[in-house]
């Protein structure tokens, strides 16, 4: 049975890897992200109970 020789594809796998971690993703992530988090004052806003009309 021909697919379970891994002759071929075990090569194949190792080079992608290898290419996708010392190529691939340091390019991606040099990139910065365009909208960076701010820093908010959370507001609180005053609630008031709700009043139920059977009690």
């Amino acid at each position: 049975m021909p697919q379970l020789n891994p002759n071929p594809w075990f090569f194949i796998m190792l080079l992608s890897w290898l290419t996708f971690s010392l190529i691939i993703q340091p390019k991606l992530l040099s990139f910065t992200p365009t909208n960076l988090p701010s820093n908010k004052t959370t507001t609180h806003t005053k609630t008031t109970p709700w009043t139920w009309p059977w009690t």
